[in-house]
């Protein structure tokens, strides 16, 4: 037995030294819970090892003794021995350092640093809100514009052109080809400020969507073509939308760049993915400002 709690002891020392020099750096810190963390260690290696001398000495050294139960497995008796008072102690001590550190060492309401960084986040949101709630249309493009650089620029480019035709040309409207791919497949991704969409097949004949196709993306110069009655009901007879109803086809105004910010866009040449909370209301406003002065209406 001496051999076994001196080897014991030796396992105990190998093992705090190997947590130390793994993980040392962490505790010398003002930070209590990382020295906690290196006391429970210490505990549960120290508890566990001389737990194991103890029944490995006892399983040696020990005989079977005890009224034996009813029950049999196969043969086997089970005799009716207490629960041991160290397994006992432990069990009761395990539990009620869980709810220590679960109320009081280490609180679920407690610091945190996403808490933190979430409470900071508000304030600035708050104070940025208050400062540029009336802002006038020249500060709205410039702040547009930096917000288009990094958010947008990566897929539009930095000209708003597009890369590769890969991404929407924002200094045109619509091209023909897209204002006909929404006719034949409609349009139902804007949910949040158009939640009726708009189902496929609105005109039937090909010669009448090319037609539409034309003078909506011609920015509604000309002559109106008849068959443009069957759009008029949404989106207006000027094309300029209606609230909840249909967006603005003629312009980039800030109804339609907020709702597809929010529910992002699927088109002809692909998917933009959702923006939502990203940018707060006031920098929704800014990019539709800026998109506006790029000449895409």
């Amino acid at each position: 037995m001496k051999s076994m709690v001196i080897g014991g002891i030796i396992l105990i020392i190998a093992l705090m030294a190997g947590t130390y020099f793994v993980a040392g750096d962490a505790f010398n810190t003002d930070d209590y819970i990382n020295a906690l963390t290196f006391l429970g260690a210490a505990a549960i290696i120290t508890i566990s090892t001389f737990v194991v001398l103890k029944y490995v000495n006892q399983m040696k050294n020990d005989t079977a003794s005890g009224e034996l139960a009813d029950e049999k497995w196969d043969g086997i008796g089970e005799y009716r021995n207490p629960v041991p008072t160290g397994w006992a102690l432990a069990y009761i001590g395990t539990i009620i350092w869980m709810l220590w550190y679960f109320f009081v060492g280490y609180p679920t309401a407690g610091f945190s640093q996403i808490g933190q960084w979430n409470e900071e986040t508000n304030e600035y949101n708050s104070k940025f809100e208050a400062k540029w709630t009336n802002a006038d249309e020249s500060t709205l493009n410039a702040m547009g514009q930096s917000i288009f650089l990094v958010q947008c620029a990566p897929c539009h480019g930095v000209d708003a052109e597009g890369i590769d035709g890969k991404a929407h040309d924002l200094t045109k409207r619509m091209s023909k080809e897209q204002v006909e791919y929404t006719i034949r497949n409609g349009s139902n991704h804007l949910v949040t400020a158009f939640p009726g969409g708009m189902p496929p097949m609105m005109l039937q004949d090909d010669a009448e969507i090319a037609e539409v196709s034309a003078y909506v993306a011609g920015g509604f110069k000309g002559e109106q073509p008849v068959a443009y009655a069957a759009c008029m009901a949404c989106h207006g007879d000027n094309g300029e939308g209606i609230p909840f109803v249909g967006p603005n086809i003629k312009s980039y105004d800030d109804a339609l760049v907020t709702a597809v910010l929010k529910d992002g866009k699927k088109g002809l040449i692909g998917a933009m993915p959702s923006f939502n909370e990203r940018l707060n209301e006031t920098q929704e406003k800014a990019l539709a400002s800026y998109l506006r002065s790029l000449g895409g209406n």
